[in-house]
């Protein structure tokens, strides 16, 4: 009886220790597996899209329905605070990092006071300089060619002239 209980001590003993190596070995798995290639990870989009086209337009004294017309509902619209509009965005795309960006609009007698978060309105040369360096210009020279349209060619292929 005394051999049974001393079997019975070390095994669980082996167990209970053995619990510490099966959690780190449970957690391996689904890492490895979130590494694979093969398996397709959705996008995965939350929020409002707040650009930084849409927040330069926004302009101190705007009423809550101007924005609520540029940005779309908020978010979060505390109780406790009826003049605070919280956007938020969050978009994870396959097996890449979370972005996630946040916007608060603060206003004083229904009118736009200012603006918090990863977003700042930027003035008119610093939008242009950044027009500027994206915007690319390409030129296509004019289609010079027969201007014939599919069935003319096919009935002149035939033998036959449209013009008859």
């Amino acid at each position: 009886m005394q051999k049974l209980l001393i079997y019975w001590v070390c095994g669980a003993s082996l167990l209970a220790t053995g619990c510490s190596s099966i959690k780190e070995a449970s957690n391996a798995i689904p890492d490895a597996l979130n590494k694979l290639p093969l398996i397709h990870r959705p996008d995965i989009q939350q929020g409002n899209v707040v650009s930084q086209e849409s927040i330069n337009k926004l302009k101190p004294g705007m009423s809550k329905s101007q924005v609520s017309y540029l940005l779309g509902t908020p978010m979060l619209v505390d109780v406790f605070h009826q003049d605070r509009w919280d956007y938020y965005y969050s978009m994870k795309q396959g097996n890449e990092e979370r972005v996630q960006q946040r916007v608060a609009l603060h206003f004083a007698d229904d009118r736009l006071t200012r603006i918090e978060g990863d977003y700042r309105p930027q003035s008119a040369t610093e939008e242009t300089k950044a027009v500027a360096e994206e915007e690319t210009v390409i030129t296509v020279p004019d289609y010079t060619g027969d201007r014939k349209g599919i069935f003319t060619r096919a009935l002149e292929s035939v033998g036959i002239n449209a013009d008859e």
